[in-house]
């Protein structure tokens, strides 16, 4: 749990997702990004094989030290690793590189995600989660589970439940806004979150339509996400019901990298979430903090 102290002074990191430039590779998402006026970066390590993604390997000796130098060089941040993903067959002592190069670049945290394909694999995915929690401890991670709307978790409560059952001080859950918006989770919901449990948001716009097939959804969420601001999200509301978290920007769009470049995108990614958000503040950790106050102000009466 956070301390008064810590909840009063956080201030939000803003980072640059890997997807939102995935062509890019992890050195030249840092330098970007430091341009841009990033606070951080959320490389990614683990390759998915998915079109467009980068060619040379993000984990090669000459990527490794060229990613150190740029962090070095920009003073920025790693906010998140990823993507560790649960498959049939899942091994997560496979995560280990990816792991062990999270913590010597002072990574925060690791991205996961399930994608089997039977409803009935619960205690698999526990169990991989739990391990992968246990394998990431050492290196000061936490492992925040996902629940993109074509996988196999797909909505808020399926993620907790595994979380719950994994019952690992490092867990976490990572919510994306557009996949709020795809699986119709009522922003309530987040409030049934116990709020340690959230550690930084995902961040990217849409319009009101749900596309319908899982193709449709897979398309908007790899190509075709907004700015901040563009679509119709509540991000206030978001904001409002979680606590203080910090901010990854995954917003790929291949028209608007076509039009724009990689910079220019990435500073507009930026530019909008910033100016979308305004004053929005966590008032979930507000009760709290005045009964605390107001405790410490009781004790300080009585003493004297």
């Amino acid at each position: 749990m956070k301390t008064l102290e810590e909840s009063v002074a956080h201030r939000s990191l803003y980072s640059l997702a890997h997807l939102t430039l995935i062509n890019a590779t992890a050195p030249e998402l840092v330098y970007i990004a430091a341009r841009a006026g990033y606070d951080a970066v959320s490389p990614r390590f683990i390759p998915m094989n998915v079109a467009g993604e980068f060619i040379q390997s993000p984990v090669s000796k000459a990527q490794i030290q060229a990613t150190k130098t740029a962090l070095d060089t920009t003073g920025l941040e790693v906010l998140d690793v990823e993507l560790a993903r649960i498959t049939e067959d899942c091994d997560p002592r496979s995560f280990e590189p990816a792991l062990e190069l999270g913590g010597e670049l002072n990574a925060k945290r690791i991205i996961m995600s399930a994608w089997t394909n039977t409803r009935d694999d619960r205690n698999f995915l526990v169990d991989c989660y739990a391990e992968t929690c246990e394998l990431a401890e050492p290196y000061g991670l936490t492992v925040d589970l996902e629940f993109p709307s074509f996988s196999r978790l797909r909505t808020l409560d399926e993620a907790l439940d595994i979380v719950r059952a994994a019952d690992k001080p490092n867990a976490g859950i990572l919510v994306d806004t557009l996949y709020l918006h795809l699986s119709r989770v009522d922003i309530g919901e987040l409030l049934h979150v116990p709020g340690e449990l959230f550690h930084f948001l995902h961040i990217s716009d849409c319009l009101p339509g749900i596309a319908d097939t899982r193709e449709g959804m897979i398309q908007l969420a790899r190509d075709a996400r907004l700015y901040p601001g563009e679509g119709w999200i509540d991000f206030a509301g978001i904001i409002e019901r979680m606590p203080p978290v910090d901010y990854s920007i995954e917003l790929p769009n291949q028209s608007r990298v076509a039009e724009l470049g990689y910079e220019e995108h990435a500073r507009r990614c930026l530019q909008h979430a910033k100016k979308t958000f305004g004053d929005a503040r966590s008032h979930r950790r507000m009760p709290d903090m005045a009964a605390i106050q107001g405790q410490e102000e009781n004790h300080g009466q009585r003493a004297h």
